[in-house]
């Protein structure tokens, strides 16, 4: 008699904890996913803030909605490059700016790029001047970048998609 009711209690008490499992399974797992949900978004928006604060030229847009504009009609522009006092050093540049078509500011900016060409141009010489003959062969990518930063900066705006130099050539003066 003593193991029936022994045996009895223990399935009393398996059902009550399978009861109770339930009960917290039922309550709890939907909270779980929507603190996951939250914690994925949270997650994307600080995703998109990196991604987004970036001022690099490696920004995803199709070739079919990006305009390019030439600075100074394509002309090459001489700037003087840092260098020690007996040393003269320049880069002979042409600057060529990517703009994506499709984005709010293009209208105004485009509109900005051909009454500024000369502000432009001073945001650009003064980027590229801050800068060695050392550090224009070797991070060629990295100018590119600060100029674009400069240029989004002038004007408030990231309708600029990136900046590049179809021709550059440095030279060692006298």
């Amino acid at each position: 008699m003593k193991k029936n009711l022994m045996s009895v209690l223990i399935l009393a008490l398996v059902v009550a904890n399978l009861i109770l499992t339930a009960i917290l399974m039922i309550s709890v797992v939907p909270q779980t996913k929507k603190a996951n949900e939250l914690i994925n978004k949270v997650c994307s928006a600080i995703d998109l803030e990196l991604e987004g604060g970036k001022e690099n030229s490696s920004i995803d847009i199709p070739m079919e909605q990006v305009e390019t504009v030439q600075i100074a009609g394509g002309e090459t522009m001489t700037i003087n490059l840092k260098s020690k006092p007996e040393e003269k050093h320049y880069a002979v540049i042409s600057v060529a700016l990517a703009l994506d078509t499709k984005n709010k500011g293009y209208k105004k900016g485009v509109e900005g790029i051909t009454k500024s060409d000369d502000l432009i141009k001073d945001e650009i010489i003064k980027v590229v001047s801050n800068h060695t003959i050392e550090d224009m062969r070797n991070d060629r990518a990295g100018v590119q970048d600060e100029v674009l930063g400069r240029l989004r900066k002038l004007f408030d705006s990231d309708f600029i998609v990136s900046v590049a130099f179809p021709t550059y050539n440095y030279e060692e003066g006298k």
